[in-house]
């Protein structure tokens, strides 16, 4: 019988090139030789991961050969396959089933002739025991169920005559898996058991015992193999087949609409973003003891920028994986819920909030498509019943990366502008790799969601610059982790540019509005932005104005305490006259020059520094209604001078409560000159995105041609080395073992006659087998050409694995020239 390891002795080179090329598992790390590799390709997790890539209908064809395989010799036929699967009345295509058998062949799940194939022994360890649903033979079952199928005749008429309940206890267990629970004892003729009963003692179902059940007591029950396929005379021996995937019909959207729709949702993710990490910025989150964000601080969060609570658990995760959240240790006391630690924007929020929308988008969606998070499990319950929260752990899954581009590889495949249901996609999923998709078509909805509340898709189908994107993705995962690939952490982008201007952000770019560097201001007061602003003009109104709603045309509006603010971060009057006549396109209407005018009058006529704090103006009127003023009665102010009021108060807090009084003081220094504030900003320590990181953290690195035959190469001086190893001469393998039973040094007689050896090898450069004893005390043997003997060392060259290796002399147990 020729192993595996003889059959992948016997292959080109090409051949084992392409088969690591399919199974690049097999090569990581590099098997020493063939038949350590043979070893590999049959081990459960090898055998898992082919199996994982396979469609329905290849596994069905595999589910074929198991069951056609020989008992006795374990084999099966390409022939025997085809008469199965496309036996009288099936209209299976014959082609399909080759090729299907081809690929397993290719993958080398199915190995030798076409006449005897033998399936690799990790299958039966992977796969279900019972092959295509079909429970095991009834000679391995029970003697008396095995003389029944062995009369078809009366097979036929026990089945005629099974009642109706018994028979859809049949079909449904033919329909697979095979075996049922066996029910609870019941009087005869009661209950689920009267059936049961019924198929039991008519010799229909075998009683077996589960692997958990109690020894010797059986515990469900089993159809035999040939009853199932009797009952599958409709649809087959291995059920129903789908040779070829399932149509995607879906909507054909006209494309340039699907762009449209999906730039707009694009840059509503970008917006919903910002505002999510500005709010942390004005008031940080604190960071749960078992990590991520409260349920209330969740909330807090959707208030303020008017989210659904899953919307901004997604946005959040994708901003933390983008690296533009971050945590902020606590020097001092702890916050709330006793955490130490605060979740704020990162120091890199800045760079990536003066970038242009396209450029802020495409580093949202690349960290998107690579964070190991399913955000859909927020808000679920965990395996200890309590609630999983945004940025938790336990929303971890190395799986998703996969599940994404699984999806998104089903829409980048259809026409542009088709729109598939989430229900086409899901079932088309599940044809082409089932074992991947089992238990995941949750996850597989969430990332259609996912897609479309980000812009990826529009109107359900994957957008333009969509596409490109997904391009660019594919085209990193092709190198990842090579030496020198990117260490910088900033990867080419598909056209070869580095860094911006991405072919996906240059789609982007045309699709969006183009920023605007002006506003127009109207008589209320409100301003009113034309488009998404420009980076300088965001600033500018984020200093002067509050902003009231956002969407394709932004409005904000001017009012004293925004002045005020403005004047406070040092801007003059006249600054904020320049600026409204030079950014609005409609003049400046007067309330608003009065209304500048105004606070600026009063700003700055009052001054604060620290007595507590001192309270000084030139005009003694106004101090005097300070002092008088009921609403500052806690600040306990005294009148030092006709033009001075102190408190024991500190500077903070006299500012405020002067400005809550309707005042509009400034603070100044110890010389007298006014001190010009900005609001404080906080940022975590910068962070990395996931993008810039493997984008699969379970994807197996794609090997290049000229690699994968250095592989091979590799691998075959290495099976030649030990192949050579098994045969070297007993003299060698057994010197040094006295009485063959363990390692020893050389006797003087054995060592003077080695050496005589070896000098004649030097001589003649003959290929000698060298005994030694290594530094672990084992006895080994090598085949090489002695270059040199002298001080000790006999220095040799092995040129299988072209090394030169040096021997101690006196560890040397005997030497025989090869033959």
């Amino acid at each position: 019988m020729t192993t595996l390891a003889d059959h992948l002795r016997a292959l080109p080179d090409e051949a084992l090139a392409a088969l690591f090329r399919l199974r690049p598992d097999l090569v990581v790390p590099v098997p020493t030789d063939l038949s350590a590799l043979a070893v590999r390709a049959q081990s459960r997790v090898s055998v898992a991961r082919a199996l994982d890539g396979l469609d329905e209908f290849t596994l069905r064809i595999l589910d074929a050969a198991r069951l056609t395989r020989d008992p006795d010799h374990g084999e099966t036929a390409t022939e025997t396959i085809l008469t199965l699967v496309a036996g009288t009345g099936r209209r299976v295509d014959r082609a399909a089933i080759r090729s299907a058998v081809d690929r397993l062949r290719a993958l080398f799940l199915l190995y030798g002739p076409e006449e005897s194939l033998r399936i690799v022994p990790g299958v039966d360890e992977v796969c279900s025991p019972y092959p295509a649903g079909l429970g095991r033979p009834a000679a391995e079952l029970d003697p008396e169920t095995a003389a029944l199928v062995a009369d078809p005749a009366r097979l036929r008429r026990t089945l005629l005559a099974a009642p109706p309940p018994a028979r859809a206890i049949l079909d449904r267990l033919a329909a697979g898996p095979p075996v049922g629970t066996l029910p609870a004892a019941a009087p005869p003729g009661e209950g689920a058991a009267a059936p049961v009963s019924w198929l039991v003692d008519n010799r229909l179902l075998v009683p077996v015992t589960e692997p958990s059940g109690l020894a010797g007591k059986p515990t469900a029950v089993e159809l035999p193999r040939e009853i199932g396929l009797l009952l599958r005379r409709e649809s087959g021996p291995l059920g129903p087949l789908r040779p070829t995937p399932p149509t995607v019909a879906g909507t054909a959207r006209e494309p340039k609409a699907a762009d449209s729709a999906g730039a707009g949702q694009a840059m509503e993710a970008v917006r919903h973003a910002e505002a999510l990490l500005e709010q942390l910025a004005v008031e940080p989150a604190p960071v749960l003891r078992s990590g991520g964000l409260g349920v209330r601080d969740l909330r807090r969060l959707t208030r303020a920028t008017g989210l659904d609570e899953s919307t901004a658990a997604l946005l959040l995760e994708v901003a933390y994986a983008a690296g533009l959240l971050g945590e902020l240790d606590l020097p001092g006391a702890a916050t709330r819920n006793g955490a130490d630690q605060q979740m704020l924007p990162a120091a890199g929020y800045e760079g990536w909030r003066d970038g242009s929308l396209a450029h802020r988008w495409e580093h949202l969606a690349r960290a998107w498509l690579t964070m190991t998070r399913q955000v859909g499990l927020v808000g679920q319950r965990d395996d200890r019943d309590r609630p999983i929260t945004v940025l938790s752990a336990e929303a971890e899954r190395a799986g998703v990366p996969a599940v994404r581009r699984a999806v998104l590889d089903v829409l980048g495949d259809l026409e542009p502008g088709a729109a598939p249901s989430v229900d086409e996609v899901v079932d088309l999923l599940a044809w082409r790799s089932p074992r991947r998709s089992l238990g995941r078509e949750a996850g597989q909805r969430e990332v259609l969601a996912e897609a479309a509340l980000l812009g990826v898709t529009g109107l359900g189908a994957l957008t333009t610059y969509g596409r490109l994107l997904l391009a660019q993705w594919t085209a990193g995962e092709t190198r990842p982790g090579e030496p020198g690939d990117d260490p910088l952490g900033v990867r080419p982008d598909a056209d070869g540019a580095a860094g911006g201007g991405s072919a996906a952000v240059r789609a982007l770019d045309a699709l969006l509005p183009a920023p605007v560097d002006h506003f127009l201001v109207q008589a209320d007061l409100t301003v009113v932005v034309p488009g998404p602003p420009e980076p300088t003009v965001a600033a500018e109104l984020a200093t002067v104005a509050e902003h009231e709603s956002a969407g394709g045309a932004s409005v904000y509006r001017v009012t004293g305490a925004s002045v005020r603010r403005a004047l406070d971060a040092g801007y003059a009057a006249e600054d904020l006259h320049a600026l409204f006549t030079r950014r609005s396109r409609t003049p400046v209407p007067q309330g608003l020059t009065y209304l500048i005018d105004d606070v600026a009058r009063k700003h700055g006529g009052l001054r604060v520094g620290s007595a507590g704090a001192y309270l000084r103006s030139d005009d003694e009127a106004l101090l005097t209604e300070v002092l008088a003023d009921r609403r500052l009665a806690p600040m306990s102010l005294r009148r030092l001078a006709p033009t001075v009021l102190t408190t024991p108060h500190l500077v903070g807090r006299l500012l405020a409560a002067l400005r809550e009084a309707g005042y509009a003081p400034v603070s100044e220094d110890a010389t007298g000159a006014t001190v010009l504030t900005r609001p404080k900003v906080r940022r975590a320590p910068a962070r990395g995105s996931v993008a810039n990181r493997v984008a699969d953290p379970l994807a197996t690195p794609r090997l290049s041609p000229p690699r994968l035959l250095g592989i091979v190469e590799q691998i075959r001086r290495g099976d030649a080395a030990a192949r050579a190893a098994r045969r070297a001469p007993s003299t060698v393998r057994g010197a040094g073992r006295p009485g063959g039973a363990g390692p020893g040094m050389p006797t003087a007689h054995a060592h003077t006659q080695a050496l005589a050896v070896l000098q004649q090898a030097v001589r003649d450069k003959a290929l000698v087998w060298v005994g030694y004893v290594d530094a672990h005390g084992a006895t080994a043997s090598r085949l090489v050409r002695p270059v040199s003997i002298g001080a000790g060392y006999l220095r040799a060259e092995d040129e299988r694995t072209e090394m030169l290796h040096t021997f101690a002399l006196h560890r040397i147990t005997a030497a025989v020239l090869d033959e």
